[in-house]
């Protein structure tokens, strides 16, 4: 029939569209931008080549990108009448809901406002990535009762985001942790924020309200709340040697555990290597191991928990050890997801920018389970 319509719940390995950005090979356990295993680019280049290289779908020459950090070094500040609005932002607000907000500010104080050509867009697209930092530490020393730290150029973007949410100009291999975290959650294909970026962008609408839609995606717990929740497990926890416990006790409730497993990911998610790599490199630098080590223990207790029951281990996914990682940095835990932020929308922007491209209004289509031929009884017949 004509009219046919197959459904899979939450969309399950449905193809919505091609991309030239971003390749998730769940099955391999291997993710690619642009041609470049993850890997490679974790080891060998920099948060900002790699938002190059997500925007033009190539590597920058050595020219190209030390005009993109001097592009994004002069668009970091905040514009100026934006930190009087955040003043009034009820103090204690939601993280999350105090970046959705900003995000959508930042909107109407753009110079291109208005202006949806490819080069406007483009415009728009550096300024996001270039505030997204400043916004978050903005808006976490808000909440904290503090004013804000004005922008230093020529730190890069994690090292600027880290002296404005701290104050301090952190050690080399503190902001290169961060630099590589940045770069392993820069984009992750057709995830549900991301997805919805696409959406919105679809209806022809501006930039800013496509990367409103991402953040308040993003939000949820099942997306970029995750690692939130794996530090509130670690810090339950407490000790390595109650990790086997807690574990064991979750499972056997039907629990699932905060960052073990991932939705598309068969094998170990790639991202969790280096991450991995780097809270064991922190906990080194800083001399406490202890949440490197319980990290350690509850992803052993996991595998050794579903072996018994004859059951596939799931391995640990991105948010598992970046949660270790950003608490050594001396990143709140209510900012974990702001901070995916930070990073995610180089992916959000780079996907706006390829659907503007061949766009077309993304309309799905619904099975409808719902009654059928029912008549009007008139309103003064009913119950």
């Amino acid at each position: 029939m004509a009219d046919e319509k197959e459904f899979k719940e939450g969309l399950e390995d449905v193809v919505a569209g091609t991309s030239r950005i971003t390749d998730v090979n769940g099955s391999e356990g291997k993710l690619i931008y642009g041609g470049y295993d993850i890997h490679d680019l974790a080891q060998n280049t920099t948060f900002e080549e790699v938002v190059y290289l997500l925007w033009h779908g190539e590597l920058p020459t050595q020219q190209q990108l030390s005009q993109l950090n001097a592009e994004l070094d002069a668009h970091r500040a905040l514009p100026a009448p934006a930190w009087d609005l955040i003043r009034q932002f009820p103090p204690k607000a939601a993280p999350m809901d105090a970046l959705r907000t900003g995000v959508s500010l930042l909107g109407l104080y753009d110079p291109d406002t208005g202006d949806d050509s490819l080069e406007a867009n483009r415009r728009k697209a550096l300024r996001l990535v270039a505030q997204m930092g400043t916004l978050v530490a903005t808006l976490s020393r808000r909440r904290d009762g503090q004013d804000p730290i004005p922008v230093k150029a020529g730190l890069g973007t994690a090292g600027s985001f880290l002296h404005q949410l701290t104050g301090r100009e952190l050690d080399e291999t503190a902001s290169r942790a961060l630099d590589v975290a940045l770069i392993l959650h820069a984009d992750h294909e057709l995830n549900a924020s991301t997805f919805s970026a696409r959406v919105t962008v679809a209806t022809l609408t501006d930039m800013y309200s496509a990367i409103t839609s991402a953040v308040g995606t993003l939000a949820g717990p099942l997306h970029g709340g995750a690692n939130v929740n794996v530090m509130h497990l670690l810090e339950k926890i407490g000790t390595p040697d109650r990790a086997e416990e807690v574990v064991t006790q979750m499972l056997a409730q039907g629990q699932k555990i905060p960052g073990i497993g991932h939705r598309v990911y068969r094998a170990l998610d790639p991202r969790a290597v280096s991450l991995r790599q780097m809270s064991q490199q922190l906990a080194e630098t800083t001399g406490d191991s202890k949440w490197y080590e319980i990290s350690e223990r509850v992803q052993q207790a996991a595998d050794k928990a579903l072996a018994a029951k004859g059951k596939t281990t799931l391995k640990a996914n991105v948010d598992f050890f970046s949660a270790s990682v950003y608490h050594m940095l001396g990143i709140p835990t209510e900012q974990f997801t702001p901070v995916f932020a930070v990073s995610r929308v180089a992916g959000w922007t780079a996907h706006v920018l390829e659907q503007l491209e061949n766009n077309r209004l993304i309309r799905p289509r619904a099975i409808y389970t719902g009654p059928r031929d029912l008549k009007v009884t008139p309103l003064a017949q009913r119950g």
